[in-house]
């Protein structure tokens, strides 16, 4: 079992007990470029908002989509979107990466922004 194999298997762990409690989740995707945050409805079948270090105004803040500065900024934008969209409580689903570094400052900035989990 290779590196993306073994934290695909505990991403679909988690997931399983999300979808067992109907929860909307809070879901994070990291790649050495970038940061990439969704907030998914109960059922798993809509995007309810998302925030990425590709977006054009957040590129221009932060140069380097791959560090920690930026995943604050993601963090902070998709409480404000998911706070528009009447969300206030969300269950944080990983995908498997390990909650350190940048997937834990987005979840912390999150919390800042008014995000409960």
């Amino acid at each position: 079992m290779n590196k993306k194999e073994s934290r695909l298997r505990r991403a679909r762990k988690t997931r399983a007990k999300l979808a067992e409690l109907k929860a909307v989740r809070l879901t994070v995707f990291r790649s050495n470029c970038h940061i990439y945050a969704q907030v998914i409805s109960g059922c798993g079948s809509k995007v309810l908002a998302s925030a990425s270090t590709l977006e054009a105004d957040l590129r221009a803040r932060t140069p380097n989509g791959g560090d920690k500065a930026a995943a604050a900024e993601v963090g902070k934008l998709i409480a404000e979107r998911a706070k528009a969209a009447g969300i206030e409580t969300v269950a944080f689903d990983r995908a498997g990466f390990l909650y350190h570094g940048r997937v834990k400052t987005l979840a912390e900035a999150a919390r800042e922004g008014g995000l409960k989990f």
